[in-house]
């Protein structure tokens, strides 16, 4: 009932009115600035998120973490076997298992930010309709959780650099920067797939299917050199990953360095950025009666 309702004591001339209120939790309409704010307020439910997720994907994991080196591990012995040997791929003098598993750490970054971020939303349901916080906060944590398995497969990459004796240089100072873009992009995407999942559950079954296309073309097992020069390799590195891929692989082992055209992916990495999170911000609102 709106408004009051009166009410009389048994045996007493006193009326007793009982307010009655709808309260509406909203995030109303803020600023970039204001919602990073928030999700700097927020930081401690993103980092419980973050390890929570890492602790779900391996619970009751025979291998527990050791699946986040197995995996690209595994993978890269079987591109070394079907693309370094039988196919006889160009690296430019780059062993190929230190060649495709270079390749394979953004794309593994990639890869499981998105896949994560596109359900994390579906999967927090009862977290998004009892209690406002920053929704970004949400996809965000899956990112963080991919960086976690990225790191672990890292330990594989070092140990691989010290026996085929690659040298350090400068270079490897530009791998945080580069990280960062691989972040930034996996957040555009995920943050997008993350929203349009909420309304369309079919998402989470083409995502995988999407990942495994998008791989192939990237420039994972093989070099983005290898394509003809002009409006082809343009169109290429539209996608972002192409330009981050061969980014990671130079600043790592070497090789040449990627072409002026890699800009290309940057511009395409702020654009999902951009868009992914514009969307995001519009839909979210109706997340709770969706959901």
């Amino acid at each position: 009932m709106k408004g009051g309702a009166s009410m009389r004591n048994a045996g007493a001339d006193t009326d007793i009115t009982a307010d009655v209120r709808d309260t509406v939790i909203t995030s109303g309409r803020r600023s970039v600035a204001l919602e990073i704010g928030e999700i700097w307020e927020n930081r401690e439910l993103l980092y419980f998120l973050t390890w929570r997720d890492v602790a779900v994907r391996y619970k009751q994991a025979a291998l527990g973490v050791a699946w986040a080196i197995i995996q690209p591990v595994m993978t890269m012995v079987v591109f070394s076997i079907i693309f370094g040997r039988l196919a006889n791929l160009p690296t430019g003098g780059i062993p190929y298992p230190l060649f495709s598993y270079a390749g394979l750490l953004p794309w593994q970054l990639f890869s499981g930010a998105v896949q994560r971020a596109s359900d994390s939303v579906v999967a927090n349901q009862q977290l998004v309709t009892k209690v406002y916080f920053p929704r970004l906060v949400i996809p965000l944590s899956a990112v963080g959780a991919s960086l976690v398995d990225t790191a672990l497969a890292a330990i594989v990459f070092v140990g691989m650099m010290l026996y085929y004796r690659v040298p350090l240089t400068p270079r490897l100072a530009l791998v945080p920067l580069i990280v960062l873009g691989v972040v930034v992009a996996s957040l555009g995407v995920g943050t997008w797939l993350a929203a349009l999942n909420v309304k369309y559950r079919d998402v989470r079954h083409a995502v995988p299917f999407l990942l495994q296309l998008w791989m192939y073309a990237s420039p994972v097992a093989y070099s983005a050199l290898l394509l003809p020069k002009g409006l082809w390799s343009f169109v290429y590195y539209l996608n972002p990953m192409a330009g981050l891929i061969e980014a990671t692989r130079w600043a790592l082992v070497g090789g040449p360095a990627p072409g002026a055209v890699a800009w290309v992916s940057v511009i395409t990495t702020a654009l999902f950025l951009v868009l992914g999170g514009a969307y995001f911000r519009r839909t979210e609102q109706t997340f709770a009666d969706v959901i």
